[in-house]
């Protein structure tokens, strides 16, 4: 790393990063891009930031487990399809060109930016689980395209997980994001075992941005988000649309 004031940057961003997945989600809305303009080539980018999706969801597993939430045996079902297509997922991402995958990576923040505001998985949720074998084969299917996109890249992932299991197996928020929790966890060891074999990890940044995020998401945590939740998400627009701009202009030039 060149200059030191990208360390209080990122952990700056790490902090707002996690107290938006806390409070509103899209935290890797704003450290992806970020990442980008300090220099890192997009590549490196993604791989650094699986640095502090990995430690965020190693603490989300524990505080769910000290609170006697967990599916060790379903969780493991669909981990193990998830942990294959990450890799293939993370493949992709380390192999893709520059441009295109800012251009991609501009359109999914747009898309994901909607589910942040509307989150319409809401909706999805449903008070009867269904576990039958039917089900664990589809879950298993589905969970493999899950690890490709989030091995490819981690931005709104969540949603697509809460989307799926409460489509395919009915379950509450609650055992949903405990379930969720595990397999991001499991499948970003997949993914950044292809980023640090291919030396896409900037080990300095991730690390300072997962202290940030750790901060960040006990904040949240603590944090009583009464009307507050409104000027986080106009923030979060903000800056979400200007980064996402940026990184398109980038491709023209």
């Amino acid at each position: 790393m060149e200059n030191l004031w990208e360390i209080p940057l990122i952990l700056v961003t790490g902090v707002c990063a996690g107290f938006l997945n806390t409070v509103a989600g899209g935290g890797s809305l704003l450290t992806l891009p970020i990442l980008i303009f300090l220099g890192l080539p997009p590549a490196t980018a993604n791989g650094t930031n699986r640095v502090a999706v990995f430690v965020q969801n190693a603490s989300g597993i524990m505080g769910f487990r000290r609170k006697g939430v967990s599916d060790f045996g379903y969780s493991t079902l669909l981990t193990l399809p998830a942990l294959v297509g990450a890799w293939l997922g993370a493949k992709i991402a380390v192999d893709m060109n520059e441009m295109i995958f800012n251009r991609v990576l501009a359109g999914i923040m747009i898309a994901v930016l909607f589910l942040t505001l509307f989150n319409p998985t809401k909706k999805l949720q449903s008070d009867t689980a269904n576990l039958s074998i039917v089900r664990k084969i589809i879950g298993m299917l589905v969970f493999f395209f899950v690890g490709i996109y989030g091995g490819f890249i981690q931005a709104g992932a969540g949603f697509i997980i809460i989307a799926a299991l409460t489509l395919t197996n009915g379950f509450d928020l609650v055992r949903t994001n405990a379930i969720k929790l595990f397999v991001v966890f499991f499948y970003t060891v997949s993914a950044l075992f292809v980023f640090v074999q291919s030396g896409n990890v900037n080990w300095s940044l991730g690390l300072t941005l997962a202290v940030g995020n750790a901060t960040g998401a006990w904040i949240g945590s603590h944090w009583a988000v009464d009307k507050g939740d409104k000027w986080i998400r106009v923030v979060l627009v903000v800056a979400v649309l200007a980064f996402a701009i940026r990184l398109f202009w980038q491709t023209l030039g």
